[in-house]
C-alpha cells in the first residue's frame, strides 16, 4: 500500500512554506500535493519518497501528522480513463472519499491517489479488469 501523509495546518502565512521546508530539509521529494482548506484550517495530502522520515520531521517542527493508505492507479491518458477506474472502483461498492492526481514527468498517463474503504478488494478488482495498481516502491521512485 502507498502511505499518505496527511497534515492539518493552521490557515495562517507561511505555514505552508514551513511544512515543505521542514521537508526539504530532512531530504524528502514529495511526489504529490493536495492542499484544501477551511476558514480556520488547511488540509494537506502528501505523498513522499521517504514517509516515516517525512511523518518525524514534521512532527518534530511541530505539525500534526497522521499516515493513511491509499491506492495509486495508472490511468490512461484518453476520454474516459478516468471514469473506467472509477467504474470499477464502483463495481465492488465501493465509495471515493478523496482523489486526486499526478503526472510523472515524460509519462503517458496520470496517476490518480484513491482512499476508499476496503482497499484490498478494490486494488484486486482494478487488477483483474487490467489495470496497473502501482506498487509503493513505484510511486515513491524519484528517477534520481
Amino acid at each position: 500500500m502507498v502511505k499518505q501523509l496527511t497534515v492539518f495546518l493552521e490557515n495562517s502565512p507561511g505555514r505552508l512554506a514551513g511544512l515543505t521546508r521542514a521537508l526539504g530539509d530532512a531530504g524528502v521529494n514529495m511526489r504529490a500535493l493536495m492542499v484544501a482548506d477551511t476558514a480556520e484550517f488547511g488540509v494537506v495530502r502528501i505523498i513522499c519518497d521517504r514517509p516515516e522520515t517525512a511523518r518525524e520531521a514534521l512532527e518534530a517542527a511541530g505539525f500534526s501528522v497522521s499516515v493513511a493508505h491509499v491506492i495509486a492507479v495508472e490511468v490512461p491518458d484518453h476520454p474516459g480513463g478516468l471514469a473506467d477506474v472509477l467504474e470499477v472502483i464502483g463495481s465492488v461498492g465501493a465509495n471515493v472519499e478523496y482523489a486526486y492526481c499526478f503526472v510523472e514527468p515524460g509519462g503517458s498517463a496520470a496517476v490518480d491517489v484513491f482512499r476508499v474503504k476496503d482497499a484490498a478488494e478494490v486494488k484486486e478488482a482494478l487488477r483483474e479488469a487490467g489495470m496497473r495498481v502501482l506498487d509503493a516502491d513505484e510511486v515513491y521512485a524519484t528517477g534520481s
